[in-house]
């Protein structure tokens, strides 16, 4: 008959994390649970480098289900401010826009909901379903003359309002997207809740998303050809390190202008930087810049001559 505490003794000696979390209920009672699993995952993929990916080895978890264990082990430390779509790449519809702007604006963005403002972004009065406006499409009935009857309401958050409390809002309300307001009531950026899966699982695209554009492009002559959404971190490595130096809580190009105008910036406007860069708005509507050109500091007579 087998030695039962020797095959027990056998069978936890065997390269696994499981084998390894066990042990985390011993005597390690100082640290949280959190980190006991970290270190857990951590020493496991130091034994194991060679690990494939997608599929773990002997049943036991894959690099991907590894990444998302990791990741939701600090969800509960973002905030809603971390997680929002910034408020530069709102896409949101007027409530003074007619039937035939709502479709193009539906058509154009392929979103399936958009927030709807009275007057400037800071007023968010609802949103738009896409599915409330497709049955006047598809059987061709006349739509109601003022379409704002069919918005919903969507969630208001705080900007300091917990990530996991959001998607537990979002759950119990049934409500897929979330304005996030700041200290001021004015709009700092929204929600959905395809933002909250992805802090999990990662990027998702689908059948419409566009392939990976490059968002900031050399023009020559020192110029830049930005697009709204390139992050700071990336401007600052690509570029200059001072146009990522702002104060305020902002991570795209497109936060920045809104800091140095204090507004929405129209086309043709040029905001001057305190590194001295230049940044020329190309593309803007009324609720959020989508394009510009970085204009080098100019160099001083005497820096030439040297």
């Amino acid at each position: 008959m087998p030695d039962i505490e020797s095959s027990a003794g056998d069978a936890d000696s065997r390269t696994g994390l499981w084998p390894t979390i066990k042990k985390l209920f011993g005597a390690d009672g100082d640290r949280s649970l959190r980190e006991q699993l970290e270190d857990a995952i951590d020493e496991h993929e130091d034994e194991n480098p060679s690990d494939d990916a997608q599929s773990g080895s002997n049943g036991d978890l894959s690099g991907v289900e590894r990444q998302m264990l990791r990741n939701l082990l600090h969800f509960s430390e973002h905030d809603a401010d971390d997680v929002a779509i910034p408020r530069g790449e709102i896409i949101a519809v007027s409530a003074d826009a007619s039937w035939a702007d709502l479709i193009e604006s539906f058509s154009e963005n392929g979103h399936s909901r958009m927030p709807v403002y009275r007057g400037q972004l800071d007023s968010v009065i609802g949103m738009i379903h896409i599915k409330d406006v497709f049955p006047f499409l598809a059987k061709k009935i006349k739509p109601p003359k003022d379409w704002t009857t069919l918005m919903r309401q969507p969630l208001y958050v705080p900007q300091a309002r917990g990530a996991l409390d959001v998607l537990a809002d979002m759950r119990a309300r049934r409500v897929h997207l979330a304005i996030v307001v700041d200290e001021f009531s004015g709009t700092d950026g929204i929600i959905t809740i395809e933002d909250l899966v992805e802090e999990i699982v990662g990027d998702i695209e689908d059948e419409h998303d566009d392939l990976p554009e490059e968002l900031i492009v050399s023009i020559g002559d020192g110029m830049w050809d930005c697009d709204a959404r390139a992050e700071l971190d990336d401007v600052a490595e690509m570029v200059d390190p001072r146009l990522a130096e702002v104060e305020e809580s902002v991570d795209t190009l497109g936060g920045l202008a809104f800091v140095l105008a204090e507004q929405i910036p129209a086309v043709g406007t040029i905001l001057t930087h305190p590194s001295g860069w230049r940044i020329e708005i190309t593309a803007a509507d009324e609720t959020h810049v989508k394009r510009m050109r970085l204009h080098p500091p100019a160099v001083a007579e005497g820096a030439q001559d040297t």
